[in-house]
C-alpha cells in the first residue's frame, strides 16, 4: 500500500477541519436517525399516538417549538465560540478531532439511551462493551478472552478501580495470615503474607481447614480497620503503618487523590525517583521495595506510567516488571503491577507492524510488556479520538478482576447473569464511550494496519516539527527523549540561566494565550521528581539551575491533519514565524527563522526534515 493510500483510508476516519466529508457524516447521521425513527415508530404499531396531529398543530405546540429552536439556534451561536480542538491549529492538550467512527458509534448509543449498569438496561450495549474492552485487550497485549474489564468516566476512576482491585487481594491475604495468627498461633510476617499470592493462600485455607467468612473479622476492609491494624500491631510486635503505593515521579494527580480516597493517608504514597530521560528509576524502585520489606509495610501497588501528562514519556515497563517477576521468583512475593496508560496505551497499536520502528527501542520493549502487567488504565476520549467522557479498566484476567461485590435485589436476575454494577465503582455507566470504541474497532481496527498507521503519522510529524523549529530557531530547546508524539521545550540561549529561560519560556506562552492563530499549552517540570533531566537539559547549554522548575511549552501532535502535506507546509512556517516574533518580543532582540535549503524547513518532507533534525532531538 502506497503512502497515498494510507493517508486517503486516514482521511476516511475524520470529518476534516473544514468539514470535507460534511456530505458523508450527514448522509450517515441521518441514517442512523431514520432507523432509530423507525425502530421507534414500528416496534408497537397498534400503541395509539401519544401526542396526535391536531396537537401537532396546536398554537401552544407550536409556540414551544418556536422557542426550542430559539433556543438552540442562541446555544449554536455561543458554542461558535468554543475551542476548536478540532483544526490542526490546536496543539495544546490531549484532545483533538473525534473520528466519524467513534462520533457516530457515540451518537448512535446516546439515541437508545442504555445503562451499562446491568444487562436489564443494556441488553445490547452490554455485549458491545465486552466486544470493545476484547478489542482494547489485545490491543495492549493481553488476551482477549481471558481479560477483563470495563469503561469508566476517565483515566481517574479507571485508576480508582486498580486501587480497589489490590486492596481487595492485598486484605484477603493479610486477613487470613491475622486470623492464622489469632486462631492457630501461626507467626505473622507482615510484609510476607500481604504478598503470599492466591496460590498460597487457597494452600492455606485448605491445610488450617479455614471458613472464609470468619476472616472477615481480621478484615481491614471488611471489618474495623483501626481494631485490625492493632491486633496486627500486637502479633507483628511494631505498630503497622499500613501498605505503601509506589508511583513514579512522572505520575498523574489521580494517583495522588487515590490514596486519600481509599484512606492510606498521604505518607502511603512513595515517589519513585526518576532517570535523566524522565522515566522510572529501576533501581531507585528496588530500593524502595527493600525498604518497603524492612518496614513492614506492604506494597498495595507498583505503578508505571506509559504516556506522561507532562510530555509523554514511557516508563521501562519490561523492566519494572522483570524486577517484580524476580522478587516473586526469589522471595515468594506477589506484586501487583499496574500501567497508567490513559495517553500511551494506543501507541501499543504500532506494535507487530512497520511502524514499529518509529518507537525507540525503549519505548517499544516498554509497550510489548504491557501484557504482563495486572492491570492497565486506558483514556479513549484522548488518543483514541473518542468523545468525551470515556475510560477504561483492563485487567489481564478474572482473578485481577476480583473486587468486593455488593447486593440489589431490583437489578439481580440470575437469567442475565452477573450484573456489571456490582463490580464497577461507578453505578450508572453510560454505555457512548463502549459503543464508540466498539465502532471504531470495527470500522477501522485497532492493530498496526489500521489504527496504528494513525499513530504513526502523529509521530512522524511530532518528529518534523521538532526538528523544524530546532533547525529554524536556535533558541528552541526540545526536551529529549521524544518519546511519543508530545514535543515540549523551553526558550533558552548560550549559558542562560534555568531562571531566565523560565521567564521567557513563560513570557512567550501568555503571548501565544492571546494569539487567535495557535493554541499550545504550558507545563513544569519539578526540579524534586525531574532532576536529572533537567540537569542534563541545562548542560546542553551550560546554564544554572538556579530554579526549583524547569517552565516548558507543549505541544500535543495528535491532530491527523498535520499528515496533510499542504497543511504543513502552511502552518508550520507560520508556527515558526510566529514563535521568533513572540521571542523577540520579549527577549528584545530581533530572530527571524533560519532557512533551510532556500526554504523553510516545514517545506520539506519528514524524513529529509528527521534526516536533518540536530543532535540535541
Amino acid at each position: 500500500m502506497t503512502d497515498l493510500d494510507h493517508l486517503s483510508r486516514m482521511n476516511a476516519c475524520f470529518l476534516g477541519p473544514r468539514s470535507e466529508n460534511e456530505a458523508w457524516l450527514r448522509s450517515e447521521m441521518q441514517a442512523i436517525l431514520d432507523s432509530w425513527f423507525g425502530w421507534r415508530r414500528d416496534l408497537f404499531p397498534n400503541d395509539p399516538e401519544a401526542i396526535p396531529y391536531d396537537e401537532r398543530v396546536s398554537v401552544p405546540f407550536l409556540q414551544q417549538r418556536e422557542r426550542l429552536a430559539r433556543q438552540i439556534t442562541r446555544l449554536t451561536d455561543i458554542l461558535r465560540d468554543e475551542v476548536p480542538k478540532h483544526t490542526p491549529r490546536y496543539i495544546g492538550h490531549m484532545v483533538s478531532e473525534m473520528s466519524m467512527p467513534a462520533l457516530l458509534g457515540h451518537f448512535s448509543a446516546l439515541l437508545h439511551n442504555p445503562n451499562n449498569t446491568s444487562k436489564e438496561v443494556s441488553k445490547v450495549t452490554s455485549v458491545l462493551e465486552a466486544e470493545a474492552i476484547a478489542a482494547l485487550a489485545s490491543m495492549v497485549g493481553y488476551g482477549p478472552a481471558e481479560a477483563c474489564g470495563h469503561f469508566t468516566s476517565g483515566g481517574t476512576v479507571a485508576n480508582f478501580e486498580a486501587i480497589w482491585r489490590a486492596r481487595f487481594r492485598l486484605d484477603h491475604w493479610l486477613s487470613l495470615a491475622l486470623y492464622l495468627a489469632e486462631e492457630h498461633s501461626v507467626p505473622l510476617d507482615v510484609f510476607a503474607s500481604a504478598h503470599m499470592g492466591w496460590k498460597r493462600y487457597f494452600e492455606l485455607v485448605a491445610l488450617y481447614g479455614v471458613d472464609e467468612t470468619k476472616t472477615r473479622h481480621y478484615s481491614l476492609v471488611a471489618s474495623n480497620p483501626f481494631e485490625a491494624a492493632s491486633l496486627i500491631s500486637a502479633h507483628a510486635g511494631s505498630p503497622y503503618k499500613g501498605p505503601v503505593v509506589l508511583v513514579p515521579g512522572n505520575k498523574h494527580f489521580s494517583w495522588l487523590k487515590g490514596v486519600s480516597v481509599f484512606g492510606f493517608g498521604e505518607r502511603a504514597f512513595w515517589t519513585v525517583p526518576l532517570d535523566a530521560a524522565g522515566r522510572t528509576d529501576v533501581t531507585a524502585l528496588a530500593d524502595l521495595l527493600n525498604k518497603a520489606e524492612k518496614e513492614g509495610r506492604p506494597v498495595l501497588m507498583v505503578v508505571s506510567v506509559a504516556g506522561t501528562t507532562e510530555a509523554g514519556e514511557v516508563d521501562p515497563v519490561d523492566r519494572v516488571q522483570d524486577l517484580l517477576d524476580e522478587r516473586k521468583a526469589a522471595r515468594g512475593h506477589d506484586i501487583w503491577h499496574h500501567v497508567d496508560a490513559a495517553y500511551g496505551g494506543f501507541f501499543a497499536s504500532l506494535l507487530g507492524g512497520a511502524a514499529e520502528n518509529l518507537l525507540v527501542p525503549e519505548v517499544r520493549a516498554a509497550l510489548s510488556a504491557l501484557g504482563r502487567v495486572q492491570s492497565i488504565t486506558l483514556d479513549p476520549h484522548k488518543l483514541g479520538y473518542v468523545p468525551y467522557s470515556c475510560g477504561a479498566f483492563l485487567a489481564r484476567d478474572r482473578e485481577a478482576y476480583s473486587v468486593s461485590s455488593f447486593h440489589a435485589p431490583y437489578l439481580d436476575r440470575a437469567d442475565l447473569g452477573a450484573s456489571v454494577w456490582a463490580y464497577t465503582l461507578e453505578g450508572s455507566r453510560s454505555a457512548a464511550g463502549a459503543t464508540a470504541v466498539w465502532l471504531t474497532s470495527e470500522a477501522i481496527g485497532f492493530g498496526p494496519e489500521g489504527f496504528g498507521e494513525i499513530i504513526a503519522s502523529t509521530i512522524e510529524n511530532c518528529r518534523l516539527f521538532a526538528a523544524t523549529l530546532a533547525a529554524s530557531l536556535p533558541f528552541v530547546r526540545p526536551l529529549r527523549p521524544l518519546d511519543t508524539n508530545i514535543l515540549c521545550f523551553n526558550l533558552a540561549e548560550p549559558g542562560m540561566s534555568l531562571t531566565e529561560a523560565n521567564r521567557r519560556t513563560e513570557a512567550v506562552f501568555r503571548k501565544f494565550v492571546a494569539s487567535p492563530h495557535f493554541s499550545v499549552s504550558k507545563t513544569s517540570l519539578s526540579l524534586e521528581s525531574y532532576e536529572k533531566l533537567i540537569a542534563a537539559h541545562m548542560a546542553e547549554i551550560g546554564g544554572a539551575v538556579d530554579a526549583e522548575a524547569m517552565v516548558l511549552l507543549r505541544c500535543v501532535f495528535m491532530n491527523p491533519f498535520w499528515a496533510n502535506a499542504e497543511v504543513r507546509a502552511q502552518l508550520v512556517p507560520a508556527f515558526v514565524e510566529e514563535l521568533a516574533a513572540h521571542y523577540s518580543g520579549v527577549s528584545g532582540a530581533g530572530f527571524a527563522p533560519m532557512p533551510h535549503g532556500g526554504k523553510l524547513l516545514g517545506c520539506v518532507d519528514i524524513d529529509e526534515a528527521v534526516t536533518a533534525r540536530p543532535s540535541h532531538l
